[in-house]
């Protein structure tokens, strides 16, 4: 009878998978749940117990061999701490002639998904078994062991070449001297030169073997590097059939037909290569690369067991590869489009200075929706905005431009701030972007030594006044985020002088976990400025003290009047 599941509860593993991987040993395998039942058995532990495997499942080792000491309490400490043990047991069964007692030694080890245990692998033998059957038993329980670590160890971040590097870590040295990961390139990315005609351009995105072949692993292609490939070698082969391809490499014809081109042949033939298998990375989307492993020197050649293992593993890691993908896809079109958007303001007038800054989060974080702008006006005056969509990725990017377009729509009526605020609020609830933000606006009369303050959800604004006066936060009302509907708004007229320092930001710059923020902005009232007086020295000098530690998108705007040159007796 071929090994069966309980259909009550489902192993860790696809049934097929481990048939595969395992149906064929002559090491009993079993898997059981979190009750100890059996809900998995091989053709061999049916042989060796005598009982057919469907009566095994759904059962305890108890209920099914009452002869044996099955060592439950041991299992039971597996489930509770995770540690592997070896364990063994003894007894009789109905396979063995005679009323003689047997022996078998297991090892177990607990199954996890997800964070989440589900049972417990055991593989046995009987101690007076062959050595080849204790090889096998060890090569099972290798292959259960590398399934079941697939689980924490791929897919720990969105990266995509972190996740390559994670697989290529995991299968070697468990199952290849050396391993590779080539990924089709990026279809949003600068663009790279063409390959050769009739050859095919993968990025290799990871690469590592066992310490003998690694001086040799310049000649595989370092990281990042394109690698073009002839038609008919593996790679090309096995994403056009999306099936592995095993290769033992008896001469150098198969080396070459085998490698990316001819040239490489005697650089393979030096590391001892002498077997492959290019397995591919794919997902009902299409294909994403290829996973690439070899063997060399005195290592076995690929078993059928080994190729299972390795497309079981290449199935995970495409899942976390396509999300991955689908992530850089975004994050590069939404970073492009708010790069786009946040290009330098002009100048509202020649005695007016402004200087701006904008960081990520982070490299792999989405982007946010910040954003800031400085609009002249018709009277002479001018309009600054910084704001902060809420939200991150491409719809927050395009929300972000929406408001902006809007704002600078409005900015040509002369409205006091409030006015701009309230109008913006109508617009953006009845027809704008599904999407709140929060925005702060200064219209600012460089010859009046006065600026108007209106504040939609956003933190204060901070003035360093020239001088020994230092900084201080501006006291400005703030009502409601835009896009509620909800309006309120207040106009604040705030001292600001020729000489004295605007610094307007984004939440991200003061924002930290287990603070309140209230602390984080009235430090801000701590700045000042750089002995040259220069507005970039100030932003650079603001976000190295800032800056380290935040979570969120960071937009700093600093802009002053200058003051007038002294006038000159003729």
């Amino acid at each position: 009878m071929q090994a069966d599941t309980y259909a009550d509860a489902q192993p860790p593993f696809d049934p097929a998978i481990l048939a595969a991987v395992v149906g064929g040993t002559t090491a009993g395998v079993a898997v059981f749940d979190t009750e100890l039942r059996y809900v998995y058995v091989n053709a061999a532990l049916e042989r060796i117990n005598g009982i057919p495997a469907a009566e095994h499942l759904g059962r305890t080792v108890t209920e099914v061999l009452p002869y044996l000491d099955a060592r439950e309490d041991a299992m039971r400490a597996v489930l509770a701490d995770g540690k592997p043990r070896d364990i063994t047991s003894s007894g009789y069964t109905p396979a063995a002639s005679g009323r003689a007692r047997r022996y078998w030694h297991g090892a177990y080890h607990r199954l996890e998904v997800d964070g989440q245990v589900r049972g417990i692998a055991a593989i046995v033998l009987e101690v007076m078994a062959s050595g080849d059957e204790q090889r096998e038993l060890e090569q099972a329980r290798r292959n259960l062991t590398l399934l079941d670590a697939a689980v924490s160890r791929i897919g720990t971040t969105l990266d995509m070449d972190t996740t390559c590097a994670e697989l290529v870590d995991l299968v070697v040295p468990a199952l290849a001297d050396a391993a590779t990961v080539e990924v089709f390139p990026p279809d949003v990315a600068a663009p790279v030169r063409p390959a050769p005609p009739g050859m095919l351009r993968l990025r290799r995105a990871a690469i590592t073997a066992v310490a003998g072949l690694r001086e040799g692993l310049e000649e595989f292609g370092l990281t990042s590097e394109y690698i073009d490939y002839q038609e008919d070698a593996s790679v090309p082969r096995c994403l056009e059939t999306d099936q592995p391809v095993v290769a033992n490499l008896g001469d150098d014809r198969h080396l070459g037909n085998a490698s990316a081109n001819p040239q490489r042949v005697a650089a393979y033939r030096a590391l001892g290569m002498h077997s492959t298998v290019v397995v591919p990375l794919s997902v009902r989307g299409g294909p994403l690369g290829v996973l690439g492993l070899v063997r060399a020197g005195d290592s076995p050649v690929f078993s059928d067991e080994d190729v299972v293992v390795a497309r079981e593993l290449a199935a995970r890691a495409a899942v976390d590869l396509d999300h991955a993908r689908r992530f850089a896809h975004e994050h590069t079109i939404a970073l492009e489009l708010q790069r786009s958007l946040l290009s330098e303001p002009r100048l509202p007038h020649p005695h007016i200075e402004v200087a701006t800054r904008y960081l990520p989060a982070d490299r792999g974080a989405m982007v946010g929706g910040d954003w800031f702008d400085v609009i002249p006006l018709p009277d002479g005056r001018h309009l600054k905005a910084m704001g902060d969509v809420m939200g991150h990725g491409v719809e927050a990017a395009v929300a972000m431009s929406h408001y902006r377009s809007l704002l600078r729509l409005l900015a040509d009526e002369l409205l006091p701030p409030h006015r701009i605020l309230e109008q913006l609020d109508r617009m953006v609830e009845r027809s704008g972007p599904d999407r709140a933000a929060t925005c702060l606006l200064a219209v600012v009369d460089r010859t009046g030594g006065t600026c108007e303050l209106a504040s939609a959800g956003h933190l204060p604004p901070v003035f360093i006044d020239p001088g020994d006066a230092g900084a201080r936060l501006g006291e400005v009302a703030a009502g409601p985020p835009l896009g509620t509907g909800f309006g309120g708004y207040v106009t604040t007229a705030v001292e600001c002088g020729p000489g004295t320092v605007m610094f307007m930001y984004t939440d991200g710059l003061v924002e930290r976990r287990g603070e309140d923020i209230d602390v984080s902005v009235r430090r801000l009232a701590e700045m000042t400025l750089p002995a040259s007086g220069s507005l970039d020295e100030l932003l650079d000098g603001v976000l190295a003290r800032f800056g380290p530690g935040a979570e969120d998108d960071i937009a700093v705007l600093a802009s002053r009047a200058r003051i007038p040159e002294p006038e000159q007796d003729l």
